[in-house]
């Protein structure tokens, strides 16, 4: 089985924002794809154009830690929180981890996050 044949997308955003995540990807061993997002579909209403970064199910921890970790240096790179704040500190006293896209600490629902819909399991 291929990649394209089981993946799945777990990040998407404008183009420089895509091509960075996959590149961490790679760099994190992690086979990734760039593939075209769908647009809102109302048609005319000038989206930007979108693209999403696939990876095969097996692999969506890693690439789910890879985008919580690289938020979490963000925010500590920013001033947004400090080290002391327990998400600075990988979320391990969490019973929940919190989604890495949306911050949401809600229970999965079919694997995926309530609150943003990004396919985790």
């Amino acid at each position: 089985m291929t990649l394209a044949e089981d993946a799945v997308a777990f990040f998407q955003g404008p183009l420089p924002e895509a091509k960075a995540m996959r590149d961490a990807c790679l760099e994190a061993d992690i086979p990734a794809i760039l593939d075209r997002g769908a647009c809102c579909g109302s048609g005319g209403c000038g989206c930007a154009p979108k693209l999403q970064v696939l990876v095969s199910r097996d692999d969506l921890p890693r690439a789910a830690r890879l985008i919580a970790d690289r938020w979490r240096a963000s925010v500590l790179q920013e001033g947004t929180i400090d080290d002391t704040h327990p998400l600075a500190m990988g979320g391990a006293e969490h019973e929940v981890e919190p989604c890495p896209a949306c911050g949401s600490k809600a229970e999965l629902v079919a694997g995926a996050c309530v609150d943003c819909g990004l396919q985790l399991e």
